[in-house]
């Protein structure tokens, strides 16, 4: 098992090496292979810890607090196994979509080191390497942002930038911080020491910069602006993977840190996170209904699902971290899904504007039914994976007595609703615009290139994570069990503190 939590470390990082191989086509076989052997990685570990419960690594052999944890927990098991579908699907995608010149400075590569510092975020049980993995993911997502230097994505890309470097040094600020009041770094050492804690301004004030730290990454009311702005430049691939997984770091770190080390702090902030959760989720659907460009719309959608995730969190009760769990699986799964259908669309009308769309229904049946589902799901219609992850959230906020957060979410979902028919009737439904004689050349070009092992690919990543929107709804029951055992570990510290620490330090 020790080697096993390792693996989802080890094989991304290998696949980061693979830019010392010489020929594309074995970076793209490395990366393939690579991303594959990560989805069985995880998929174990996600089995073994829903089975057996906490496995711990001391990485070195040195004994926590003093040296680095590597925990996997069922929470941690979730998010790794998501992260293995969606970091081969993203791949498949890419192979029929990324250019040549971008797969010449190590688009694949970048690509390992990306999932690399996502499985360490998700793994790790101290602050100081969750700040590392951190920069690892910045390092390699920054360059995959701004990878063929067009106008578009270099402002993006320095927006982008920008703000999680001000969210980068608010994080380490708080590291240090964290240190000299506490002198460890452990997560779980911390829960222990912090709740003796005599000056609780100190520990509210440490909490706060967290807050704030992750709050900006993971794209929350009003740290959020950086967001629309960057990920509709990068290719589609590139915007499917960070719309799927990098803001969905910023919300598990949220949980994990403050959950589990300033309980008390998150309880008396109670009514400021939800409103917070509210403000994100209005914010991001009506800018998502204001835009005309599709995969801008569907960047200010990542923003309003944040909501939702924020409200599980806020609600701070086993049912609200369960529905927190399950509303992240399916969410990742969903947006990345729409964002491939929009790099479908793409590779047939050369345009992301709904202006310029019209007709694909009857063109192409198939694409628009992908479409369909993933944005029925992602308005929660039953019986697919969004009703059940609000409806879990909204019950949850019903037991609290926090009618206002479950009103909130009730309206968020038909706003994304409408937005979602906005889609679907200026792409899908209404006639295809007349295009200028060069434009349908263009087209036609495209078309004839779009050969069957393309369109393979296409076709099917997409509809694997279709296929998996509907799985989640059919199949509700397991993953809510799944979901429940993450939220009750999560919730119970004492279980993961004695997993990590030697019984005599817990003592």
């Amino acid at each position: 098992m020790d080697i096993l939590i390792v693996l989802p470390l080890l094989i991304p990082l290998a696949m980061g090496c693979s830019a010392l191989l010489r020929y594309r086509a074995t970076r793209r076989a490395a990366a393939l292979i690579g991303t594959l052997m990560n989805l069985g990685v995880c998929g174990v570990i996600l089995f073994v810890v829903q089975a057996e419960g906490i496995h711990v690594v001391q990485a070195g052999g040195h004994p926590a607090p003093y040296g680095i944890s590597l925990v996997a927990d069922p929470f941690s098991g979730v998010m790794l196994a998501i992260t293995g579908l969606i970091g081969f699907v993203a791949v498949l995608f890419s192979q029929a979509t990324i250019d040549a010149n971008r797969e010449r400075f190590a688009y694949y590569p970048l690509l390992g080191f990306l999932l690399m510092g996502v499985n360490f975020a998700f793994l790790t049980g101290d602050v100081f390497t969750l700040y590392v993995a951190f920069e690892v993911m910045l390092m390699a997502s920054f360059v995959l942002l701004t990878l063929g230097g067009e106008r578009a994505q270099i402002e993006g890309g320095l927006k982008y930038v920008t703000l999680n470097l001000i969210s980068s040094t608010l994080l380490l600020i708080a590291v240090g911080l964290t240190y000299a009041v506490a002198g460890t770094l452990n997560m779980a050492d911390l829960s222990v020491r912090l709740a003796d804690q005599s000056s609780p301004g100190i520990t509210t004030m440490l909490a706060v910069l967290y807050f704030i730290a992750f709050g900006i990454k993971a794209g929350m009311f009003p740290l959020f602006f950086w967001l629309p702005a960057s990920y509709h430049t990068p290719p589609a691939a590139v915007s499917a993977l960070f719309g799927g997984l990098l803001t969905k770091v910023g919300v598990y770190s949220m949980c994990r840190v403050l959950v589990m080390i300033f309980p008390h702090d998150l309880e008396f902030a109670q009514p400021i996170l939800l409103l917070l959760a509210a403000l994100t989720m209005f914010t991001g659907v009506l800018g998502a209904i204001a835009q005309t460009d599709m995969r801008r719309l569907l960047s200010f959608h990542i923003i309003s699902q944040i909501g939702y995730l924020l409200m599980g969190l806020g609600l701070l009760t086993e049912r609200g971290l369960a529905g927190l769990t399950f509303f992240m699986v399916h969410v990742i799964v969903a947006k990345t899904a729409l964002f491939f259908v929009s790099g479908m669309i793409y590779e047939l009308r050369a345009t992301y504007n709904l202006k310029d769309l019209g007709g694909l229904q009857q063109s192409h049946p198939g694409i628009a039914l992908l479409f369909m589902i993933a944005a029925l799901a992602l308005a929660g219609t039953p019986p697919l994976s969004g009703f059940w992850g609000k409806l879990i959230l909204i019950r949850a906020a019903l037991e609290a007595q926090q009618y206002a957060i479950a009103a909130a979410a009730l309206g968020v979902s038909l706003l994304t609703l409408y937005s979602m028919i906005k889609i679907w009737v200026e792409a899908f439904w209404k006639p295809a615009p007349d295009q200028p004689q060069e434009a349908i050349g263009s087209t036609a070009k495209m078309q004839r290139d779009n050969r069957p092992r393309k369109a393979l690919l296409l076709t099917g990543s997409t509809a694997l994570l279709v296929f998996s929107v509907v799985a989640l709804g059919i199949f509700a029951d397991p993953m809510l069990r799944v979901s429940e055992n993450a939220a009750r570990t999560l919730l119970e510290r004492s279980a993961y503190v004695q997993a990590v620490l030697v019984a005599d330090e817990v003592e």
